[in-house]
């Protein structure tokens, strides 16, 4: 099986660079990518992630651009650009997006990691393994898995019907059409066991925080692919009514966490049966992916 290391960054490109060449770098990607204006796009940008007006930003054209401003004008411009094109990578994948779906973040691969480690362990990589996904939004997480389980089959759920036929393109896309299906519901309201692996993306965000998200997240994500209730964990609480009848004696079920949330998350599922295996931690050391199985 070959995999792809977690994505390290998106905040490498501007490095280095003043504001007025990471504006030209930005342009250039954006008149690459079809863009109708893209010198008033980059602009748009980078002025955003800075903070400064237009005279602001030819005043200060020459100075260099600290870390984290160029960290953000790489976020804003990869979320603006992939919003704009429909397409994001994630896992090596090429993927379709729309207005329904989150884009893929480079954190959600740890779901993938954590999954595919968790398969090794169990010497059950080349088995006809079994895949959910709940709450499949652009299909990213049961694809990358089919990518890298050959015999694998999946099923991905949706309440979004534009998040189900993007997720369908992108089946399709990848050659997957013939092990990964679809279907309308509510997580896993509508599904019958067993799986051997589940996975889940689920809104993670409390309401009262969505208005302090970054703003290529807050303006261009889906709010209800965000918003997780007043405690951000509304999610978690669905899925925990229907996993432990959905999993296989010896399946695993694996959620991506937000910020703080393993303690949480864990405490909710304990009670419907399943117990905690290990977190995963991504490249910012945060827990970011919980595998828990059924209690015998």
């Amino acid at each position: 099986m070959t995999r792809r290391p977690l994505a390290s960054s998106e905040h490498e490109p501007f490095a280095g660079d003043s504001i007025g060449a990471a504006r030209r770098r930005l342009a250039l990607e954006f008149r690459r990518g079809g863009l109708d204006a893209p010198e008033l796009d980059a602009r748009i940008i980078v002025g955003h992630a800075l903070g400064l007006d237009h005279a602001a930003l030819a005043a200060q054209s020459s100075r260099t651009l600290a870390a984290d401003e160029a960290g953000a004008i790489a976020a804003l411009s990869a979320r603006r650009l992939a919003r704009l094109l429909g397409r994001k990578e994630f896992w090596g994948l090429p993927l379709k997006v729309n207005a329904e779906t989150l884009l893929p973040r480079p954190e959600t691969e740890t779901v993938v990691e954590a999954a595919l480690t968790a398969v090794d362990c169990d010497d059950r990589i080349w088995r006809a393994l079994r895949i959910g996904d709940l709450g499949t939004g652009s299909g990213a997480l049961l694809l990358a898995l089919l990518s890298e389980l050959p015999n694998a089959f999946g099923l991905g759920t949706d309440i979004s019907f534009a998040a189900l036929r993007c997720a369908r393109d992108n089946a399709a896309a990848l050659g997957l059409s013939g092990r990964a299906s679809f279907v309308a519901c509510d997580y896993g309201r509508a599904l019958r066991g067993p799986v051997d692996i589940l996975v889940s993306n689920p809104p993670y965000v409390a309401r009262a925080d969505i208005a302090g998200l970054q703003a290529e997240v807050r303006d261009f994500d889906p709010r209800r692919a965000l918003d997780g209730g007043p405690d951000g964990l509304d999610g978690y609480r669905a899925i925990a009514s229907h996993a432990a009848r959905l999993l296989a004696p010896d399946g695993i079920l694996v959620l991506e966490l937000g910020h703080g949330q393993l303690g949480p998350v864990t405490s909710i599922f304990t009670p419907a049966g399943l117990a905690p295996v290990a977190p995963r931690y991504d490249l910012a050391g945060i827990a970011r992916a919980l595998v828990m199985r059924v209690r015998p």
